[in-house]
């Protein structure tokens, strides 16, 4: 009978344990992999609204403040007109210093697939959004990293 109690314990704590564990592995990836949809809703891997690329092609957060927006060049501009990177028209992004940081795959359907410089998918979009894509994933990582290292500081 004890062995049993002993046992069934065990087992309950392994249980609690790696429930905790995968818990907190969804709420750390929660921004590496988000979607844009056809009508320009941005969504993380769990389907929550993140923003949206306004009709002016201008992508807000849910309270309709601006973000950033994509320059006729393809510079990537936040809010208070900071470059962040370059979009190109395929829907490649590049960091200030010209490094790939996402690419797209197959750019030419209507839903594309975000891969990092690794091939590893990151998310996926409407095709008519691709300029975006890869900008909008990089400005929600960005965010997060910021909020985690306040976090730490707090």
């Amino acid at each position: 009978m004890k062995k049993l109690k002993l046992l069934t314990t065990s087992i309950a704590i392994i249980v609690f344990a790696a429930s905790a564990f995968a818990q907190k592995t969804k709420d750390s990836t929660r921004y590496n992999f988000i979607t844009i949809d056809g009508k320009g809703g941005i969504h993380d891997h769990g389907g929550t609204k993140l923003g949206y690329i306004d009709k002016n092609n201008i992508v807000r957060n849910n309270k309709g403040q601006k973000l950033y927006f994509i320059d006729r060049e393809g510079n990537v501009i936040s809010a208070d007109g900071t470059k962040l990177g370059k979009a190109k028209k395929n829907g490649d992004y590049y960091n200030n210093d010209g490094q790939i940081v996402l690419q797209l795959k197959n750019p030419d359907a209507e839903r594309c697939e975000i891969l990092d410089p690794k091939g590893h998918s990151q998310g996926y979009v409407h095709r008519n959004y691709k300029l975006h894509a890869c900008a909008a994933h990089c400005y929600w990582l960005e965010q997060a990293k910021l909020k985690k290292e306040k976090e730490k500081t707090q």
